[in-house]
């Protein structure tokens, strides 16, 4: 991210500051394409909010993890730390998801995040292309390290992944859903699998009493 930014002009402190603040790896990548080719504001806004669309979801799926008298507050904060890798580590915890626990795990990784983006300006163009290629790929070896767990330990949560990468593929090659963006792809895909897997193996709850 941090060689995308050098190429779009960006210096080793606006570079930390926009990642820091950004922190969506498909957004910011688009960001720093738009800027590279000085697209106009607007058309930069209207892109983030389009690929980073699914946070919606996620954010909807983490306001089930959060104790019933947390602030409002501490919901909007909760919300503006959602990113992929903060959902995965929120939505796994034990019971209620306590906000410090989620503000940890964002100031940690964000921290990292910006660091490693100024790291990447200043290396420049320096790195060999097979390294960057190498770099690239890590990131997806990090979504499949959140996804994998919970899919060893629930058979059912396997089908909906493996499901999610059949269908995902599909969609990419199929006739008018391919022009789709990226982002639009992944919500219909996330509301589809998600409905019918809640339909044919919906998750049992207890009331206060310990009733199912």
């Amino acid at each position: 991210m941090g060689i995308i930014a050098k190429q779009a002009g960006l210096t080793a402190v606006i570079g930390f500051v926009s990642s820091f603040f950004t922190r969506a790896s498909a957004g910011e990548y688009g960001v720093y394409t738009l800027v590279a080719a000085q697209a106009a504001y607007v058309e930069i806004v209207a892109m983030c909010l389009v690929v980073n669309l699914r946070y919606m979801l996620m954010s909807a799926a983490l306001s089930q993890k959060i104790a019933p008298g947390t602030s409002w507050f501490h919901r909007i904060l909760m919300a503006c730390c959602v990113t992929d890798e903060i959902f995965g580590v929120s939505i796994a915890h034990p019971g209620y998801c306590p906000p410090a626990y989620t503000y940890s795990a964002a100031l940690i990784s964000t921290l990292f995040w910006a660091s490693g983006c100024t790291a990447g300006i200043i290396a420049g163009g320096m790195l060999p292309a097979n390294i960057v290629a190498a770099l690239s790929v890590a990131l997806y070896g990090m979504f499949l390290a959140i996804i994998m767990p919970p899919a060893r330990d629930d058979r059912h949560v396997l089908y909906a992944v493996m499901a999610s990468f059949v269908l995902s593929g599909a969609c990419y090659v199929a006739p008018v859903v391919s022009n789709w963006s990226s982002g639009t792809r992944t919500i219909v895909l996330t509301i589809v699998i998600s409905a019918v897997a809640a339909w044919l193996k919906p998750v049992k709850t207890e009331d206060a009493h310990g009733r199912a």
